[in-house]
């Protein structure tokens, strides 16, 4: 059996499928790579230590988010509702908002408040 790059033995060939079930899937050191989830609720899951780089969310509902210690290099949000969001205490240099650069827009509002940064 083919080992992924970590060790592990994988089973490319096997698909699991689920539909038109309700199931609790407990999955530790597993490699869900290039799998599809589609009209599938996620309501109260927890992910520790998930690496989803280069996944696509789309038509998703991910209000009541919480992200802590998270690398969004490199994201890019569009067409979304980001009313009532919050970002606080992170890195970014190189962030727009519809192409204006987030440091600038901090600073102008600093220089207009008089607000430390």
């Amino acid at each position: 059996m083919p080992r992924d790059e970590g060790g592990l033995e994988m089973d490319a060939e096997e698909t699991i499928q689920l539909s038109g079930t309700k199931r609790l899937v407990q999955a530790e050191n597993t490699d869900l790579s290039g799998s599809s989830f589609t009209d599938v609720n996620l309501c109260r899951a927890t992910f520790n230590n998930v690496n989803f780089a280069g996944a696509r969310f789309e038509d998703a509902n991910l209000s009541g988010w919480t992200v802590r210690n998270a690398n969004f290099s490199g994201l890019m949000i569009s067409k979304a509702d980001l009313r009532g969001a919050s970002i606080v205490d992170c890195l970014t240099a190189g962030m727009t908002i519809d192409g204006i650069a987030v440091a600038e827009m901090m600073a102008a509002y600093r220089a207009l408040t008089g607000e430390a940064g």
